[in-house]
C-alpha cells in the first residue's frame, strides 16, 4: 500500500520536534548539530528571534491578497536586492524552481521581442540541477532526474562544465542563453573558476546571448559575499534565487536587467502566491541580517576556519577522505569510502550533513556558527573517520 505521504524520497528515520540556533532536537531526545541548514535554506539557524518576531507581527496584520494588487513588501526587498546587484526588476516565487523558469521564460521572451524568435535555445552544464519541474529536469538531463519522465522538453544543449572551447561548439544560430550554477551543488560542489565564469561573460557579450545564473544553493551570503558571481568580478543578465533568501519560509526570486527583462510585460507571467506579504515579511528581514555591518566578513573568516580544519581532518584520514571543495560555507569533501555511508554514521554520531554527486558530501551549516560549532563539527567527523577506519 502507498503512503499517505507520497514517497518520492528515502526519508530518514528521524522526527524533528524544534530547533535552535544549530541544533535540531528529535522526538527521540536527541540533539543534532545541523549542517545541513535544510540544504542551505536555514541561513541563520533554526527560531531566530528576530525572523520570529518578523513573521509574527506580519501574520497577525496580513497574510495573502494575490498580485492582482500591489504588495509593499515587495516593493522594498526588490528595491534592495536591485540596489545590491547587477539586476534593476525583480519577480518572487515561491520556490527556486519556479525562479529557475522563470529565468528561462525571459530569455526566450527577450529574444523573440528583439527580433530573434529562432534563439529559443539554452545551453546548459553536466551535472547540472536546477529544480524539479520538467523543464529544469529538461535542462539539467541528469538520468535520476529524468528517466521515466520523457518525452523531455527541447530547448536545452548540455557541454562539460568548465569547458569553454566545448561551450563555444555548442553555440548555434538558435542558441540564446547560457544557464550555469557558479558553484554546483547537487553535482558534488564543483566551482567554476573565475577565468571560466568571465568567459561566459564574454562568450554572451560576443554572441549576443543571455547569461543566465542559479544562485538559488550558492547566492545569500553562502560564499562569503552575497552572491557568489561578484568572487569573479562578473555579472548575469538574469539570475535565480530561493533557499537562503528566505531563512527557512518559501521564497523565491528571479533578478534580472532592464535589458534582458525587456519583453516581461503585463500578462507574461504570475504568481498565486509569490511574493505575498509573509514571504516578504521574513525575505526583508534576512537581508537586515545578512547586510548587517561585517555579518559578510564573519562568514568569511568562519569559512577560512572551517576550511583550515577540515584540510587537516582530511589529510588525517586519507582512507577516508579524498578532497575538500567548495567556498565559503558552501563545501563538499570528496569521500574514498561512500559518501552515503559517511552522512549516516555522521548522523549517528549527532551530526547532520547533506548528500550529493560525485561520491561527495555537502557540509552547509547556517552562516551565523561560530569557532565553537566548528569545533564541535570536527570532532564528530574526526570521530567518523576514526570508526571507517577501525
Amino acid at each position: 500500500m502507498i503512503p499517505v505521504v507520497m514517497p518520492t524520497y528515502s526519508r530518514i528515520d528521524v522526527v524533528f520536534e524544534r530547533g535552535e540556533g544549530p541544533y535540531l532536537y528529535a522526538t527521540n531526545g536527541r540533539r543534532y548539530l545541523d549542517f545541513a541548514a535544510g540544504i542551505a535554506v536555514n541561513a541563520f539557524g533554526h527560531a531566530h528571534p528576530y525572523l520570529i518576531q518578523a513573521l509574527t507581527e506580519q501574520a497577525h496584520k496580513l497574510w495573502h491578497t494575490s498580485n492582482l494588487f500591489r504588495v509593499a513588501g515587495q516593493e522594498t526587498l526588490a528595491t534592495r536586492l536591485t540596489d545590491l546587484t547587477f539586476a534593476d526588476t525583480v519577480f518572487f516565487t515561491n520556490s527556486g524552481a519556479e525562479a529557475w523558469e522563470c529565468g528561462a521564460k525571459l530569455i526566450r521572451k527577450y529574444h523573440y521581442e528583439t527580433g530573434n524568435p529562432q534563439k529559443t535555445r539554452i545551453i546548459t552544464f553536466e551535472q547540472a540541477f536546477h529544480g524539479r519541474t520538467l523543464g529544469a529536469v529538461s535542462a539539467a538531463k541528469q538520468e535520476k532526474l529524468v528517466k521515466g519522465f520523457g518525452p523531455l522538453l527541447d530547448g536545452f544543449d548540455q557541454v562539460a562544465f568548465g569547458n569553454l572551447n566545448e561551450l563555444r561548439n555548442a553555440i548555434t544560430p538558435e542558441t540564446g542563453g547560457i544557464c550555469v550554477e557558479p558553484i554546483q551543488g547537487e553535482g558534488g560542489i564543483r566551482t567554476g573558476s573565475a577565468d571560466f565564469l568571465r568567459g561566459l561573460r564574454q562568450v554572451c557579450d560576443e554572441f549576443g546571448l543571455l547569461l543566465f545564473f542559479d544562485e538559488i544553493q550558492c547566492g545569500m551570503g553562502r560564499t562569503g559575499k552575497l552572491f557568489a558571481h561578484e568572487w569573479a568580478g562578473v555579472t548575469p543578465d538574469v539570475m535565480c534565487v530561493a533557499k537562503g533568501i528566505g531563512g527557512g519560509f518559501p521564497l523565491g526570486a528571479c533578478l534580472a536587467t532592464e535589458k534582458a527583462a525587456s519583453g516581461m510585460v503585463a500578462g507574461t507571467h504570475g504568481s498565486t502566491y509569490g511574493g505575498n506579504p509573509l514571504a516578504m515579511a521574513v525575505g526583508n528581514a534576512v537581508l537586515d541580517l545578512m547586510m548587517a555591518p561585517g555579518f559578510l566578513d564573519q562568514v568569511q573568516a568562519t569559512s577560512g576556519l572551517l576550511q583550515g580544519k577540515l584540510e587537516q581532518l582530511i589529510k588525517a584520514n586519507p582512507g577516508v577522505f579524498a578532497e575538500l571543495r567548495g567556498m565559503g560555507l558552501m563545501l563538499g569533501i570528496k569521500c574514498v569510502v561512500p559518501s552515503g555511508d559517511v552522512v549516516a554514521k555522521a548522523r549517528e554520531n549527532g551530526l547532520l550533513l547533506v548528500p550529493a554527486g560525485d561520491n561527495v558530501f555537502r557540509i552547509l551549516p547556517p552562516l551565523n556558527i561560530g569557532e565553537a560549532e566548528v569545533n564541535e563539527a570536527i570532532a564528530i567527523l574526526d570521530k567518523t573517520a576514526k570508526e571507517f577506519a577501525a
